[in-house]
């Protein structure tokens, strides 16, 4: 995401492919979100980053996001300094677990996988970064830039 621009975050690929800004921010939005209720606090969208996230509007819970996708602004600037903080609060967060920590009960049901574990609920949040990571890259290419880099 270091090298995406504005035009690049907001280009909207034919079909049903959403941009490159609403995939970073839902992937953001959801890393806080579940690694906020693993570690008992609240999210940094609702405090330190509340109204800074560089979303025009939050991501929906749950359910189909794409209208949500092909509406939100991105300011990646701002979006990139809430990913830092959220990145930092992550490192905090998985630093501080046990493996008493990782049995926790965790209500998934929002997501239609009912009750788990926080280990599941972080499984989850690995799964989605990977799997956005893989569309980001593919709608940089579809622009021509580099998608991975080594």
């Amino acid at each position: 995401m270091g090298d995406v621009n504005t035009a690049q975050a907001h280009y909207q690929p034919q079909g049903k492919v959403n941009p490159i800004g609403a995939q970073y921010g839902h992937v953001l939005v959801s890393e806080d979100m579940f690694l906020a209720m693993a570690g008992g606090r609240k999210p940094l969208l609702a405090t330190s980053h509340a109204n800074k996230t560089g979303l025009s509007q939050p991501p929906p819970e749950a359910g189909d996001w794409s209208t949500w996708a092909r509406s939100v602004k991105v300011d990646l600037p701002a979006a990139r300094a809430y990913a830092q903080a959220v990145y930092a609060a992550t490192d905090a967060i998985l630093g501080g677990m046990s493996d008493q920590d990782l049995e926790r009960p965790f209500d998934l049901s929002f997501v239609g996988m009912g009750m788990q574990n926080v280990a599941a609920a972080l499984n989850l949040t690995i799964l989605n970064d990977f799997s956005h990571t893989g569309e980001i890259s593919a709608i940089k290419g579809l622009q021509g830039a580099v998608g991975y880099k080594e």
